[in-house]
């Protein structure tokens, strides 16, 4: 076929492609419904201009169309990689985890039910065996990514309904094609009925093989970006090898899945990259991948709906009857997962609730597309398929691919809309009104300010400015008429704002270096968690979100036991660093917040909600600062050394502000600011590094700044600080009970505990001690100790405490004074041991 036509028809596509997105917007259709339908009419004109008599003209051309080199293994092993590996880059997926149940019940079981219940519901209706019956039931569970994520984000769907439909999209693809597999195997061995538990059996094997290579992959990727963090396109490059070699190496040396080792291979790098990466060169690379992949759906869609004539030209009346069971098994089984087991799952408290109207648009939004086509056209390939499994494959798989994007794809903006869900609540619309409000009164000071530097005629300023303050005037009264909003509301629309401007604040942080971009991705879900707990349960949700983004969490409690049972330091370091720099970068942002409250909170919900904002902002602020004293108090001398590396990453900063606008006002050439750019780079690079922490040394500088060991040497102070062990405990956490055995001091090092025995209470702080006189009074009940705040322990064996007892005056004298004020005789104490 000559190279020119093929070109010429491959171009022409990219055309089309280009003008389907403008015209799905006029007709308010998803774009991938327009693709699919402009493929059909491009293969069926193809097939008529060939058959036709009225001319040949077009001949070459629609052979063209016909002939181009179209097979599954193309799908499979170009577009399909690139669409789940841009789809899992894209993913905010700490936001998923927490709806992680609902979405591997979709992306699993429900994918297994389907399977089972077409190929059951047709091995009945049909003269198919059950192994070709089970085949199309895993071809037609695919719900296609690329279908259903554009058409979810289009019509702006709710945001969760959003990420549970993305994530069962995308994972749902690695359990079908894996099944697919598995039934394809026994349709070309000729085997009829397969062992259906042998051949589930084999499904954790392809997963978790998939799985691993995928990651193993994604690891050695980023580890080769990370060398070539200054070359941007030498990264990029990499990353664009990355889902290639993932699929290809589990598929044909490991066996097992490739599209589970795509999946694995972005998450993976999803979730270390903008910790490894520069800024900059992450976002590049994400927006590469948006390119690539929205060609990469676009022309998959175009290029297996031109396989659809050539599928159906054998369809007879019956196969109508059969596409018609494979709608309603299908439908039925995955309304069974969402209307049965769900529910269920929730009930037992396994699952968070998934709303009734949300499993509703689930259910119908479950599209299918070109990954069940190019699964189809895999089996019509295939010389080791009968003639009639290859030809209702094909007729079943693509009837219903149709009446997902024809029927399920065209109705549903309606079904969204008759649910409601593309309504805003109450307090949504109030929001609006107040951003439209808050927006005005910013334009307006722009405004004027751009009218005086221009010095427009008065006439014409002046009329224009009378409409804009009607404009104005007419938002602002909206808001504040708003009498129906309670004050409760008000207090919960205002902290949906404040978090949503902490979360622009931290990306513009982000984007000018201030704060790291291995912070990012934390502080970001942190303000994402602010805006949904304000959203969810107003001022009490957001007080809990805030709590919780300077608690320590289960990794670093399960670090602090690794360290101190097994030794193992590594974990404990790394989120003792972790943990110091989210503090300071929340420190940073929060103290920006203020300005926002007085500046437009206080014009739109007045002086009363602007003070309560301000003063849960200080509680903010003083927990933070709280936070921070304490690791200060655990590891002195780091804190300074990352204040100081803020510092200088500001400074860096301001350079660059400084250096580009010398360039743009003509002060310095090109070449200059090219060369100032490279050693301001470099001297950046530098900075990327984080500071070590080295936890032994940092102890032993603690342990000098007790009181209770001020007189021991320094040899003494070394050997104390091997043995001491360090315990972390949040606030309200038992650290003793009191039916408890005590083994061990403890030494408050930051923090403090309060004490409960006899009906007494008492609280102890920073450098004093508890449980000595358990030990020494050879007590085995001990009084039960709580921690009131978040408090670090340095923790000392009942060995180690006797011998240093002996040598110390200050820990004698620290005895002393706890027995008397339990009421003993610390003589008599003291003398027993």
């Amino acid at each position: 076929m000559d190279i020119v036509i093929i070109s010429a028809v491959i171009a022409s596509l990219f055309l089309v492609i280009g003008a389907a997105e403008p015209l799905a917007a006029r007709l308010r259709l998803p774009y991938s419904v327009i693709l699919a339908v402009l493929g059909i009419l491009i293969g069926s004109g193809a097939i008529f201009f060939l058959r036709t008599e009225l001319t040949d003209a077009l001949n070459p051309v629609a052979e063209a169309i016909l002939g181009l080199p179209i097979s599954s293994n193309v799908f499979l092993y170009i577009f399909l990689p690139t669409l789940l590996f841009q789809a899992t880059l894209g993913m905010n997926l700490r936001r998923m985890l927490d709806d992680w149940v609902p979405i591997m019940v979709l992306a699993v079981v429900a994918v297994v039910a389907a399977t089972l219940g077409v190929g059951y519901a047709l091995s009945w209706t049909s003269a198919l065996p059950l192994a070709a019956c089970l085949l199309v039931g895993a071809i037609v569970s695919t719900t296609d990514p690329s279908a259903v994520v554009s058409i979810f984000r289009s019509i702006s769907a709710p945001r969760r309904l959003s990420r549970i439909i993305e994530g069962e999209s995308l994972l749902n693809d690695a359990a079908a094609i894996a099944l697919f597999g598995l039934f394809m195997g026994f349709v070309m061995l000729g085997v009829p009925d397969p062992d259906l538990g042998e051949a589930l059996a084999q499904f954790p094997i392809l997963i978790l093989g998939g799985a691993l290579t995928g990651w193993l992959a994604a690891r050695i990727a980023i580890w080769m970006m990370a060398l070539f963090g200054a070359h941007e396109l030498a990264l990029i490059s990499v990353s664009a090898a990355l889902p290639y070699l993932a699929y290809i190496g589990s598929e044909q040396i490991v066996g097992a899945s490739g599209v589970i080792a795509v999946v694995a291979a972005g998450l993976t790098l999803n979730l270390a990259g903008p910790g490894r990466l520069p800024p900059q060169a992450w976002t590049s690379l994400g927006e590469v991948w948006d390119l690539l992949a929205h060609w990469a759906g676009a022309l998959i869609f175009i290029l297996t709906a031109l396989l659809i004539p050539r599928l159906l030209e054998a369809v007879q009346l019956y196969d109508f009857v059969l596409i018609g069971v494979v709608i309603l098994a299908a439908i039925a089984a995955r309304a069974v997962i969402l209307f049965g087991l769900l529910p269920l799952l929730t009930l037992i408290k396994v699952s968070p609730a998934v709303e009734p109207a949300y499993r509703t648009a689930i259910l119908w939004g479950g599209l299918r597309g070109a990954v069940t086509l190019a699964l189809a056209l895999a089996v019509t390939e295939s010389l080791l398929v009968p003639d009639e499994v290859k030809r209702l494959v094909g007729i079943l798989a693509t009837g219903f691919t149709l009446f997902t994007l024809l029927v399920q794809g065209t109705t549903l903006r309606t079904v969204i809309r008759r649910l409601g869900l593309d309504r805003l609540s109450p307090i949504d619309e109030v929001m609006s009104r107040q951003v439209v409000a808050v927006a005005l009164q910013t334009v307006r000071e722009d405004v004027a300010r751009t009218t005086e530097d221009y010095a427009l005629p008065r006439d014409v300023v002046r009329s224009e400015a009378k409409l804009f303050g009607e404009r104005l005037d007419k938002a602002v009264k909206a808001t504040e008429d708003s009498e129906e909003i309670l004050d409760r509301d008000r207090i919960t629309l205002g902290l949906i704002a404040l978090a949503g401007f902490e979360r622009d604040t931290i990306i513009q942080r982000v984007r000018e270096r201030t704060i790291s971009a291995r912070m990012a991705e934390k502080t970001l879900l942190d303000a994402d968690r602010l805006i949904e707990g304000a959203r969810a349960k107003g001022r009490n949700g957001y007080q809990q979100a805030a709590r919780r983004s300077v608690a320590y969490g289960r990794a670093f409690r399960l670090a602090g036991l690794l360290h101190g049972r097994l030794g193992l330091s590594a974990p404990l370091v790394r989120l003792t660093a972790d943990r110091f720099e989210l503090l300071l970068s929340q420190r940073l942002t929060l103290r920006d917040l203020d300005a926002f409250i007085e500046g437009r909170i206080r014009r739109i919900h007045r002086r009363r909600v602007a003070d309560l904002l301000l003063e849960m902002l200080t509680r903010r602020i003083e927990m933070v600062e709280t936070a921070l004293d304490g690791l200060r108090l655990q590891y002195p001398g780091y804190a300074e050394k990352l204040e100081r590396r803020f510092i200088r990453r500001t400074a860096l900063r301001l350079e660059e502000r400084e250096y580009t606008a010398m360039r743009e006002d003509g002060l310095i050439g090109a070449e200059v600011h090219t060369t100032l750019m490279q050693d301001l780079m470099a001297r950046r690079a530098q900075e990327e590094d984080r500071p070590q922490l080295d936890i032994a040394v940092q102890r032993l500088e603690l342990v000098r700044q007790f009181p209770l060991f001020a007189d021991m040497d320094d040899r003494t102070i070394r050997q104390l600080g091997r043995a001491l062990k360090t315990r972390y405990a949040n606030a309200g956490s038992i650290v003793l009970r009191k039916d408890g055995t005590v083994k061990s001091v403890f030494f408050i090092a930051s923090g403090a505990v309060e004490l409960e025995t006899a009906g007494q209470t008492w609280r102890l702080g920073r450098g004093e001690m508890f449980g000595q006189v358990a030990i020494l009074s050879k007590n085995a009940r001990s009084a039960e100790a709580r921690a009131i705040a978040p408090t670090t322990l340095l923790v000392l064996d009942v060995a180690r405490f006797r011998s240093l007892l002996k040598r110390s005056a200050a820990l004698q004298e620290a005895v002393r004074a706890s027995a008397e004020q339990r009421g003993l005789n610390p003589e008599a104490l003291l003398a027993k041991n």
